[in-house]
């Protein structure tokens, strides 16, 4: 898994000079906002991928085959009976709306904006219901598989991308169309070979749709939920808070900054993967002494990564001219520092983070993820007075994530170190 997952990363990287040569630093941020705002419509599903996540693996650790198919079958027709509606919806509206004046930018014709949201809008609401798939092999601890798929999706856009400079002139409906299109036929293809394969016991089918688990997956799910609403406004409207205020090559400058160093925190996510669903798996055990095991080594690969963190902080420069060109975006130490510490504030408390979620002691996270979102925008608020610009929304993004490096290490502590039954820490 974390070699797969390493080429894709280095793959997803690569992509970025490719496309900000395919057109240019204004358009390559435009195309980052808008899948920003149409990412938003996976929170539409209510935390049901997230829910099943929890709910498969506990099927699984009990045995129960048929149990685990009803899961993964109510979810596939809960999450069509949303995200289909919800794409014939969002066809009839998108002609109503002026997209030039939502992103504020002019350099893109009106009928090009409202061709290429049409596009994004019907990719993402296929891909939400797709990518279940995912969420099963995750869940039944094979994230390797998982690993290999969205490698294929980033070869893919890596080849379409080539394909497209070499046939087409640069254009945001070309991009769109090219990234969109060759990914929703591999999810197609991925669903299709699995559940006539190997996972052929967990395939969807109507007659195993039972409702009646609804409020199993959603004790669990609306949880997740509010918890990535918060997670919408903090990473998700960076870009358009950005985008508005500064202008569309702040939004690269933020976006290629993130990306190079938040490649720490996506390996050392990629190590975290397998330690949620085994979580659920020992919690339902009662092997909590695996549990603190496991944390204790996580936490200690933690130290490594923030070692590694400040070498890359040094490197920076020759990396960015390296990767992107001498000069094509102006970055610099400074901005680097602080989307660090933005990692890392990211990266501290996860493991134990993954340990809560796969235990569903979610109710710590929900309410502070209900307080982040207003400390994230008031922080910003200031920043923008103080004439910080960019870096009042990474500090922004900093401060308002203090679940994840204060609460859920706390939270942890009080369940499995000093063993408190007190419902606040469990629920």
């Amino acid at each position: 898994m974390l070699f797969l997952k390493g080429i894709s990363i280095l793959v997803g990287l690569l992509l970025v000079p490719l496309t900000i040569n395919y057109v240019d630093t204004e358009t390559y941020g435009l195309w980052i906002t808008i899948s920003s705002v149409v990412t938003w419509m996976g929170f539409f599903d209510i935390g049901l991928n997230n829910g099943l996540r929890n709910r498969f693996a506990e099927a699984k650790a009990h045995g129960d085959t048929e149990l685990a198919q009803s899961y993964v079958s109510t979810t596939y027709a809960m999450l069509s009976l949303i995200f289909l509606p919800l794409l014939f919806v969002l066809i009839f509206v998108n002609s109503f709306v002026n997209w030039n004046s939502v992103f504020n930018i002019s350099e893109v014709s009106s009928s090009d904006l409202s061709l290429t949201m049409l596009i994004v809008t019907t990719y993402f609401c296929l891909k939400f219901i797709l990518s279940t798939v995912n969420i099963i092999l995750i869940a039944d601890q094979r994230p390797a598989n998982a690993s290999l798929r969205a490698l294929s999706e980033n070869i893919a856009a890596v080849i379409s991308i080539v394909l497209l400079m070499k046939f087409t002139k640069g254009s945001i409906v070309n991009l769109t169309l090219g990234l969109c299109v060759s990914s929703l036929l591999l999810n197609l293809f991925f669903n299709f070979s699995l559940f006539i394969g190997k996972y052929r016991k967990y395939a969807p089918s109507i007659s195993k749709i039972n409702f009646s688990l609804l409020p199993k997956l959603l004790n669990i799910g609306v949880k997740f939920f509010v918890i990535q609403i918060a997670m919408l406004v903090q990473f998700q409207t960076s870009s358009i808070i950005i985008l508005r205020n500064f202008g569309g090559e702040d939004v690269t400058l933020y976006n290629v900054t993130y990306r190079l160093f938040n490649v720490l925190a996506m390996i050392f996510s990629i190590v975290m993967i397998p330690l949620w669903s085994s979580a659920t798996e020992a919690y339902v055990r009662k092997d909590y002494n695996w549990i603190n095991l496991s944390v204790k080594k996580y936490n200690k690969v933690l130290i490594l990564f923030i070692i590694l963190g400040f070498i890359l902080l040094l490197l920076s420069p020759f990396i960015f001219n390296l990767w992107l060109g001498r000069g094509v975006v102006d970055t610099n130490y400074t901005i680097s520092f602080f989307m660090l510490l933005y990692v890392f504030s990211l990266m501290i408390g996860k493991a134990e983070g993954s340990v809560l979620n796969g235990i569903g002691a979610l109710k710590i996270q929900m309410y502070s993820a209900i307080i982040s979102p207003f400390l994230f925008v008031s922080f910003i608020y200031i920043g923008i007075k103080w004439e910080l610009g960019i870096y009042a929304v990474v500090i922004a993004g900093m401060l308002s994530n203090f679940n994840g490096f204060l609460l859920a290490p706390i939270q942890y502590k009080k369940i499995f170190k000093q063993e408190s039954k007190n419902p606040i820490w469990l629920a």
